[in-house]
């Protein structure tokens, strides 16, 4: 098949969860993953700030060796696991190539999670985000990213997202799933608020989950380099090394604001009041609590 006749195709269903058709007809691969003992999973559901925590994880990795960290895009650096596209990209087949130890990028709830890496009591870092910047910033994601569907509008593409019929289900469904598995498995579960708010803060709980320990200046160093504006400007980070047919940075970059509270300006009136009914009957029973802004 062309790449252009797989570009913006309808997702499939594995085990109820939308996914890149590509990803589903690949996925016996995906469910034999091999996990290692040392490997550190970075969780998130989409647009929750997946890209920004692989790259302090590779600062970490490499000790705040910047240019070491530019040796290649982040999505090479650091594969989706999952991401099968025929013969042309296979997150699986990447991180068998690679040397340990490993980090290994998801998207998937944990109902999908390969075994191996739960076997293996790998250690995790989950992030979220509130659902409301997520669905804004998911929005123009899906409009850039062709490999999704056509969003439609920014209604329909709300109503979507609140069922969970977008690429990797449902956010509530996810996040919930991440906060119940950290009782029982080795999961630092972070929030994206919390990382803008403080972004050290935040660093030092990761040193301290991963029991390293860096001196201040390389800490600092890390901090510059993953703040936004740097992160932007940065072509192993800001997804411009992917071509222009498969994902078009003119629509919307792919880092765009890296606010929180940008839901604001999408929002109407009507559309609030109907998604926090919607929000607090789905999160209801959970001890997860979000910020929609700081």
């Amino acid at each position: 098949m062309e790449k252009k006749e797989m570009l913006r195709q309808q997702l499939v269903d594995v085990y109820g969860v939308p996914l890149f058709y590509t990803i589903a007809e690949a996925w016996s691969q995906v469910e034999g993953f091999e996990a290692r003992t040392d490997d550190l999973l970075i969780t998130t559901y989409p647009k929750s700030g997946t890209t920004w925590v692989s790259e302090i994880l590779d600062l970490i990795y490499n000790n705040g060796d910047v240019e070491k960290c530019k040796r290649d895009a982040i999505f090479n650096r650091i594969p989706l696991m999952e991401l099968i596209v025929r013969e042309s990209i296979n997150g699986i087949k990447k991180l068998g190539e690679m040397k340990s130890p490993r980090l290994v990028k998801t998207h998937l709830s944990v109902e999908l999670l390969p075994s191996s890496l739960w076997k293996n009591n790998c250690k995790m870092i989950y992030v979220a985000r509130n659902a409301k910047d997520v669905a804004v910033s998911y929005y123009y994601f899906y409009k850039t990213a062709k490999m999704h569907p056509d969003p439609g509008t920014w209604e329909e593409f709300l109503e979507k997202f609140m069922t969970g019929k977008v690429s990797f289900g449902s956010w509530y469904d996810h996040v919930k799933g991440w906060w119940e598995k950290k009782k029982d498995y080795r999961i630092l579960y972070l929030f994206y608020e919390d990382m803008k708010e403080d972004p050290k803060r935040e660093l030092l709980k990761i040193l301290k989950f991963l029991e390293k320990d860096l001196p201040e200046e390389i800490v600092n160093k890390i901090l510059y380099h993953t703040s936004f504006e740097i992160m932007k400007d940065n072509p192993t980070t800001n997804y411009t090394m992917v071509p222009e047919d498969e994902m078009d940075h003119k629509i919307s970059p792919f880092m765009r604001k890296g606010i929180s509270g940008d839901w604001k300006n999408h929002f109407t009136v009507a559309q609030y009041e109907r998604f926090e009914k919607h929000y607090n009957q789905q999160m209801e029973g959970t001890t997860l609590k979000f910020r929609s802004e700081i």
